[in-house]
């Protein structure tokens, strides 16, 4: 046998029999969570200087003028990408706290469905409020 495959066969031993057996390790899962968590940064950068403006905006405005402000299609569309990327965005970054510095099971799967369902939870009843504005129901 070569040193090259012995090489190989040394570090497939090392590996945790259960991510052996998911197919698991260096660069299978963990590199799309990290883009996934790049791109949702990036995007709140812009979304949020938006929103900022458009908070700032409508800072001193009657009820009325900050509902229609809200309404304007392109704003709502905004409002909704900034809700789904800061929820997505929050539930990445909670994710790899809690796998990193919660050690027993349950406790980091019961952690990890509570974030997810505030998360979804959030998502809904701000886009149900944003598309009540926005429709004018």
């Amino acid at each position: 046998m070569s040193a090259n495959g012995q090489q190989h066969d040394v570090r497939s031993q090392l590996r945790n029999p259960l991510k052996r057996a998911r197919g698991l390790g260096s660069a299978h899962s963990g590199v799309g969570h990290w883009w996934t968590q790049r791109v949702t940064a990036a995007a709140l950068v812009f979304l949020a200087l938006w929103f900022v403006v458009t908070v700032l905006g409508a800072l001193h405005a009657d009820y009325a003028t900050a509902r229609s402000i809200v309404a304007r299609p392109w704003n709502a569309v905004l409002l909704v990408a900034f809700v789904l990327t800061v929820c997505w965005h929050a539930v990445l970054g909670l994710q790899i706290v809690i796998e990193d510095y919660v050690h027993t099971r349950w406790k980091e799967v019961a952690l990890l469905v509570l974030v997810k369902f505030i998360a979804v939870l959030g998502t809904l009843a701000t886009l149900m409020a944003v598309l009540h504005v926005a429709l004018g129901a």
